[in-house]
């Protein structure tokens, strides 16, 4: 069974940049094989959609608000999904969750979280000074 792991998250002040990185256990790269996205869920709000790129195409689609600021990515030399993260606000703050489909959604359907059965356990960035 395929595992989802985040780790990167941390304490950072407003403006810094953070790299987060999901690695998938139980199977050896999945990023090319599943649509792969990044969610996030600040305190006391509801889970919601930062980034997704695309199994085939690697098409991406990210939340309005957080266009050029975040990138969403694969590395296959390390196995990971990445999301470069900069010029983090107070608001960026949240739980950031790395999930996956092993279905070719289209992109009308990426920032849906019903479409996603994998989930990894998530990783706490916290912006602050």
């Amino acid at each position: 069974q395929v595992q989802l792991l985040e780790t990167g998250g941390g304490l950072v002040q407003p403006g810094a940049s953070l790299r987060l990185s999901c690695a998938a256990s139980g199977r050896a790269f999945i990023a090319y094989s599943h649509t792969m996205a990044w969610f996030r869920q600040p305190p006391g709000k509801d889970r919601e959609f930062v980034a997704a790129i695309k199994r085939t195409s690697g098409g991406t689609s990210y939340r309005d608000s957080l266009k050029g600021r975040f990138t969403i990515s694969r590395d296959r030399a390390k196995n990971t999904l990445d999301l470069q993260m900069n010029s983090l606000k107070p608001e960026d703050t949240a739980v950031y969750f790395c999930a996956a489909s092993n279905r070719g959604l289209i992109t009308s359907s990426l920032a849906q979280t019903q479409q996603y059965e994998i989930w990894g356990q998530g990783t706490q960035v916290t912006v602050s000074s």
